[in-house]
């Protein structure tokens, strides 16, 4: 597990936006961050799971955070456009970014595996980050020290069969991550890098390995700490990095 021992104030009066923040990595990064100080604005296609985690953060006595539903298979450009205004006008700036929302599709063969699936993870693995972090980038440029961490995998780092769209989809995470982590160095105070969850208790695990003890894989709360480290300003300066969470 990845060894790093956040203090309880790490985050206090940052803006952080969780995509996919409604069960899973996703909902455990964002009470992470919130019970660490930080205003998390939880973003998800399914209202009843935010509201969910936006109640659990209310209840511990955390900040405030905020529930944006949102629907990254279908937004059109201008949701995007007025997403970036609802931040500025709400909240000024934005000082770190988490992706987390992706979809597995189908692990088949690639000869098997249909245009219209492929282009569907594709779309949501990659288009949507695009939309999101371009679309936001001016508001991390507003943060004194802003973070965007990209989640990627190990068919990400190297293929395997059967992996098809996700693993492609991860492949180009990292080429994104790297690129805008070269393009900010030294101009903006906003780092980029990437995490690889590793095997983790969560229903997409599930669906990969329906065969598996998920009793066997860590809980996501476990694997936090590099999701702290990198969001904080104990990781200023690391940038373009891939790192394993576990």
């Amino acid at each position: 597990m990845f060894d790093y021992s956040a203090r309880p104030e790490l985050l206090k009066d940052r803006v952080i936006l969780v995509t996919g923040a409604g069960r899973g990595i996703g909902a455990a990064a964002a009470k992470t961050y919130a019970a660490h100080g930080a205003t998390v604005l939880l973003l998800g296609k399914t209202e009843a799971n935010l509201t969910q985690v936006y109640d659990e953060i209310e209840a511990a006595g955390h900040p405030q955070p905020a529930v944006i539903p949102f629907n990254l298979e279908t937004a059109l450009p201008h949701q995007y456009d007025e997403l970036a205004a609802t931040i500025e006008t709400e909240f000024g700036h934005l000082d770190g970014l988490l992706h987390n929302a992706s979809i597995i599709g189908p692990r088949t063969p690639i000869e098997q595996l249909s245009g219209e699936n492929f282009m569907r993870v594709m779309h949501i693995n990659v288009n949507a980050m695009f939309m999101l972090t371009s679309t936001l980038l001016p508001l991390l440029k507003l943060s004194a020290d802003a973070s965007v961490v990209f989640t990627s995998s190990s068919v990400g780092r190297k293929g395997r069969a059967y992996w098809g769209a996700y693993g492609v989809s991860k492949f180009a995470t990292e080429g994104f991550m790297q690129t805008l982590a070269d393009e900010l160095e030294d101009i903006a105070a906003v780092r980029a890098n990437s995490i690889n969850p590793g095997a983790t208790r969560t229903s997409m695990r599930a669906q990969a390995y329906p065969g598996e003890n998920p009793q066997n894989n860590p809980a996501p709360e476990a694997i936090m700490p590099v999701y702290l480290y990198l969001m904080g300003p104990d990781s200023a300066g690391i940038n373009g990095q891939a790192f394993d969470a576990q």
